[in-house]
């Protein structure tokens, strides 16, 4: 039986209900996702504080909402490869070993790009002018 799809704005506000949802279950489960939004956080109050640019300021912030983007969708992939079974096997590592180089690369990106706009800010011009 074909499942029925809502339309309009009752998909949209029931997609925005599955996605709190979301928001809640990554919160209470994973402690990765409350650190990187709890940084996320803390970090876009400093954007106000550091950015002398528009687009400092959306580096500033959209950068470590980025990494919790990457989290969540890496703990989507890691309850679907525990959802499968728990025992070891050779492609649900590399799913999960992926996932979380995804997030790695988001917080080297996010830390680089925190640090070449600190030390601006500060006067240390890394690339010319």
């Amino acid at each position: 039986m074909a499942k029925v799809q809502q339309k309009g704005l009752k998909r949209i506000f029931k997609a925005g209900i599955y996605s709190m949802q979301g928001f809640k279950a990554g919160w209470q489960n994973e402690a990765a996702v409350r650190q990187e939004m709890v940084l996320a956080v803390l970090l876009t109050i400093g954007a106000f504080f550091l950015a002398d640019s528009g687009v400092k300021f959306l580096l500033l912030v959209i950068m470590p909402w980025l990494t919790v983007t990457v989290e969540l969708a890496n703990s989507a992939i890691e309850a679907v490869v525990d959802r499968i079974g728990m025992e070891r096997h050779e492609l649900s590592g590399r799913a999960k070993d992926l996932g979380s180089a995804c997030v790695f690369v988001m917080l080297i990106l996010t830390a680089l790009t925190w640090l070449v706009i600190v030390l601006e800010h500060f006067g240390v011009t890394l690339f010319g002018a």
